[in-house]
């Protein structure tokens, strides 16, 4: 079920890994943000989307991982865009998106998986303002709408995950420092910020959900334990030591 958060912004939360889609109305109609995940919940999403009464225009990825690049047909044939650099990175991908999709999720329609059109440079089939940065994926990107207060922000800022660190990619520490400084001003203007996983944080929340992805990936550049209580969940554990291992391959 679709839940309103803001003006014009609904949220509907997935069991798996509390993914959350998107649904922002913009001047023309609807776009979906990083719909998902099993076929079942595509499908209620298609549900709700057709009871707000007004047409899909465009959709929005906020980064190349498969549970960010899948779509249904109710949906309709419109442009899917992402930066040009996730949009690259999802075509490259595409065949182990696929995969990936089949074997995590039920019924998912994997034709329609990372179709991905590179959004244009001044970003105008998208309201508000697309926040780039490279942490997590390449290509990563938020979305901000400061005119209702809301900040959309792919897999960041989450109370449930950890900042989760490009496993292929070096300098993912630096490249997550740049990326909360972008994402730090964007805090500081909306009231509600929404994490593709995990539960919707408002007023302050947001501001401390920076400080804890802050303070761990400070940990991170300097070997010490972090002390976050995300990591009170076990399975955790690999995902962190994968973070730790990264770090130390780039230490060389």
């Amino acid at each position: 079920m679709l839940t309103e958060v803001a003006d014009g912004v609904w949220v509907r939360q997935s069991e798996w890994v509390w993914s959350n889609a998107v649904v922002v109305a913009g001047e023309d109609g609807l776009v979906l943000v990083d719909p998902g995940i099993a076929g079942s919940d595509l499908e209620q999403l298609a549900d709700d989307v057709d009871r707000l009464g007004r047409p899909v225009v465009a959709g929005f990825c906020t980064h190349p991982h498969w549970d960010h690049l899948l779509w249904h047909a109710r949906f309709g044939d419109v442009p899917r865009y992402a930066t040009a650099g996730a949009a690259q990175a999802a075509a490259d991908a595409r065949e182990r998106a696929q995969a990936m999709a089949a074997e995590s999720a039920d019924d998912v329609p994997l034709d329609l998986v990372a179709l991905l059109t590179p959004l244009p440079a001044d970003g105008t089939p998208i309201p508000g303002e697309v926040v780039a940065h490279d942490a997590h994926a390449v290509g990563h990107a938020a979305l901000l709408l400061a005119d209702r207060g809301v900040l959309v922000a792919g897999d960041m800022l989450s109370d449930v995950l950890i900042p989760l660190l490009d496993p292929w990619r070096p300098g993912q520490v630096p490249a997550f420092e740049a990326a909360l400084d972008r994402l730090g001003e964007a805090v500081q203007q909306v009231d509600v910020v929404i994490p593709g996983h995990g539960s919707v944080a408002r007023g302050p929340d947001g501001a401390a959900r920076l400080a804890a992805d802050r303070a761990y990936i400070e940990a991170l550049r300097t070997g010490t334990d972090p002390v976050d209580a995300r990591l009170d969940q076990d399975w955790l554990a690999g995902p962190h030591h994968g973070n730790l291992e990264r770090v130390r391959q780039d230490a060389g």
